[in-house]
């Protein structure tokens, strides 16, 4: 490899990088997680130990022949209905994104619901970013401190100048 065509290396790689770290921040929720969509689940249980942002996933697990998924409207889910139904998916390994902030309401379509095949999810706003990754913070003695956020960035720019050659 040449010398003119390291740098151009090295940045792409830093770019691929930061995508990779950024695209970390979704996450993808299986519901019901190891028991997947299946009847006599308490999937309100499931739902309340996460915390769903904008931009995750909520993926369904099933034996695509006995269930589906169906998004519906909160009468909907309250009666086991098609009420407001916005969307279906019957593939067995269904990957919906959460792309708003609202409460949204899922249930099978075949029955299951009735056996407790139904989960709501609130949807969060993500949270406001740092005021700035490399902001330095004063604390009331006078001792200068770095914000936990920050840390990710440091690593990653020492590990970038080192790898670039520049440390």
């Amino acid at each position: 490899m040449s010398n003119s065509s390291a740098p151009i290396l090295h940045l792409t790689t830093a770019a691929v990088l930061f995508v990779l770290f950024s695209a970390a921040s979704a996450t993808d929720h299986i519901v019901g997680a190891n028991k997947g969509w299946n009847p006599g689940i308490n999937y309100t249980l499931w739902a309340n130990n996460h915390t769903f942002y904008v931009g995750d996933l909520i993926s369904f697990r099933y034996q695509k022949t006995q269930y589906n998924v169906f998004e519906v409207n909160k009468t909907g889910y309250d009666n086991c209905t098609m009420e407001g139904a916005t969307g279906n998916w019957s593939s067995g390994k269904d990957f919906i994104p959460l792309n708003k902030a609202m409460r949204y309401y899922f249930i099978c379509g075949t029955g299951g619901c009735f056996n407790g095949m139904k989960v709501s999810v609130l949807v969060h706003h993500l949270p406001s970013p740092p005021r700035s990754s490399m902001a330095v913070e004063h604390s009331s003695d006078g001792n200068t401190t770095q914000g936990g956020s920050g840390l990710v960035g440091v690593v990653l720019g020492v590990f970038l100048s080192f790898w670039l050659g520049l440390g």
